[in-house]
C-alpha cells in the first residue's frame, strides 16, 4: 500500500525539483525527504527517481503517480470535505491568505461577518504575496487564498487547485504628472521587491511599450508607493484597491493593464462547510463595497488611458 505522506512529497519533489526546497517547504530535513523517497520506491516497487549526485529527477513511472497523486488528494480533501457538512455547527481552523491591499479592504470585513455567523470557527489570516499562495495551499498551510494575475504576467495552471474569479481591477499610474506609461520611460520607477508579482508586472508592462524601467526604489506596499510617489521618488503603478487614500499632488492615470483575482484551494474542498462560508462571506464583502461589477467605483483622477 502506498503512503499517501509520500505521495505527498513526491508530488512536492515534482514542483520544487529538489530535495531540498521540498525540506524547507514542509518544514523536513533533506535527509528525511530522501529516506521517505527512497521506502515508496521499495513500496512501489519501481525507481522513481534518478540520482545523479545532487540532482534528482523523476522517472516516467515517478510522473504517472504524481498524476495519480493529484487525484488522490483530491479525493482525500472531498470526503473530508462531505465529513464535515454533516456537522451541525461549523468548528474547526480556516487558513486564509491574502495579499495587503485585499487583507485591509476586503478581508477584514469578511472575517468579521464570518466570525458574527460562526463563533466556533477559528479564523488564522497570513499576509502573503499572491506568488506565495498557491504553495502555501498545496502544503495545507492555507485552505483559501486570493491569487493574482496581471495583464503581461498572466496566471500559470496550478496543479491541485480549484480557482474562481473574483475581481478585476484596473491598474493606475500614479505620478506628479499625467503623462503616460510611454512618456515616463526616462522617469524613475517604484516597483515592489524583485521576484514578486508587482515587479515582474512593472518591468513587463513596461518593456511592452518598449522600454526597461528604471526601478529606484522598491516597495510591496501601496501606501508607501503612493508616499514615494508623492516625494517625487518616481512613477510606479497602483490598482484600484490601493486608490483610497491617494496623496493629493498624486495624479491617477487609468492604463489598459488589468489586475484579476481569484480565490483558490485545494481541489476537494470547494464544498467544505469553512470554505464554502469563507467564500461566501469574501463575494458579500465585495458586494457592499461596491464592486459587484468588478471594478472599484470611484472617479479617476486623470482619465488618460495608454
Amino acid at each position: 500500500m502506498l503512503d499517501v505522506r509520500r505521495l505527498r512529497l513526491l508530488r512536492e519533489l515534482s514542483r520544487r525539483r529538489t530535495i531540498a526546497a521540498v525540506a524547507e517547504a514542509l518544514s523536513y530535513t533533506p535527509s528525511a525527504v530522501s529516506q521517505q523517497l527512497t521506502i515508496l520506491e521499495r513500496e512501489a516497487g519501481v525507481p522513481l527517481l534518478h540520482r545523479t549526485g545532487r540532482t534528482v529527477t523523476l522517472t516516467p513511472a515517478a510522473h504517472r503517480l504524481v498524476d495519480h497523486t493529484e487525484t488522490i488528494l483530491a479525493t482525500l480533501e472531498q470526503a473530508t470535505a462531505e465529513l464535515a457538512a454533516t456537522r451541525t455547527e461549523l468548528t474547526g481552523t480556516l487558513r486564509i491568505g491574502a495579499f495587503p491591499t485585499a487583507v485591509r479592504t476586503i478581508l477584514s470585513p469578511a472575517l468579521v461577518m464570518l466570525s458574527t455567523a460562526h463563533p466556533g470557527l477559528e479564523l488564522l489570516v497570513s499576509e502573503l504575496d499572491p506568488a506565495d499562495a498557491a504553495d502555501a495551499l498545496r502544503s495545507s498551510a492555507l485552505d483559501l487564498a486570493l491569487l493574482q494575475e496581471y495583464d503581461y504576467v498572466p496566471d500559470e495552471p496550478e496543479s491541485g487547485l480549484d480557482t474562481e474569479p473574483f475581481l478585476e481591477e484596473t491598474v493606475h499610474l500614479a505620478a506628479l504628472n499625467s503623462k503616460p506609461i510611454a512618456a515616463q520611460a526616462d522617469s524613475s520607477w517604484i516597483a515592489g521587491t524583485p521576484g514578486t508579482l508587482c515587479h515582474r508586472m512593472t518591468v513587463r508592462s513596461c518593456e511592452a511599450i518598449g522600454f526597461t524601467p528604471r526601478i529606484r526604489h522598491h516597495a510591496d506596499d501601496f501606501g508607501t508607493v503612493l508616499a514615494l510617489a508623492a516625494a517625487g521618488q518616481g512613477v510606479a503603478f497602483v490598482p484600484d484597491l490601493a486608490t483610497h487614500d491617494v496623496p493629493p499632488n498624486v495624479i491617477l492615470t487609468p492604463t489598459n493593464i488589468h489586475r484579476r483575482t481569484h480565490l483558490a484551494y485545494r481541489r476537494g474542498t470547494g464544498a467544505h462547510p469553512a470554505v464554502s462560508a469563507a467564500r461566501q462571506a469574501l463575494r458579500e464583502t465585495v458586494g457592499r463595497r461596491n464592486l459587484t461589477s468588478g471594478l472599484l467605483n470611484h472617479e479617476p483622477s486623470v482619465v488618460n488611458p495608454i
